[in-house]
């Protein structure tokens, strides 16, 4: 239990809080509205203070899509399962699409060392294996045509 006086919900207070939130990581607008809220700030005052924050570009849509993508890319995650977070966190689906079909993200080469991460080197021996590590990378958000080609790779395809 944190012991603090309560906050004062003004104007300074909301934009204080938003850029306390935005100093530890990037937030979409979304997940700023939603943590703001919690803390009882009114809706008309949070837009207000975001509206702000976008405008002096403290908040931004774009940089805040491209530092989750990194991350998730460095967790090992596929387009698709970080496409539906990027929209679960309030970015349009459109834009996610757009950011993920960049052609310097190599999604072939991510699902393959995810494979070889996780199997090993070796190409799967067996339909049952194959099997297996297709729906490990399926699980982690990769289309199809990144699992084949990643199945098919052989160790010294690098």
């Amino acid at each position: 239990m944190r012991l603090s006086k309560p906050e004062v919900l003004d104007e300074a207070a909301c934009k204080r809080r938003a850029l306390d939130l935005l100093a530890r990581r990037e937030h979409s607008r979304f997940e700023l509205e939603r943590k703001l809220s919690a803390r009882a700030f009114p809706a008309a005052l949070i837009a207000q203070v975001l509206d702000q924050l976008e405008a002096s570009g403290a908040l931004a849509a774009g940089r805040f899509t491209d530092s989750f993508v990194r991350a998730r890319m460095a967790k090992g995650q596929g387009p698709v399962r970080i496409r539906a977070e990027l929209v679960q966190r309030g970015i349009e689906a459109s834009r996610a699409t757009e950011v993920l079909r960049e052609p310097d993200i190599d999604w072939v080469a991510a699902a393959s060392a995810v494979r070889r991460k996780r199997f090993g080197p070796a190409r799967p021996k067996d339909f049952k294996e194959r099997a297996r590590q297709a729906r490990f990378l399926q699980y982690r958000g990769f289309e199809s045509s990144h699992i084949h080609a990643a199945l098919e790779l052989g160790e010294d395809s690098d």
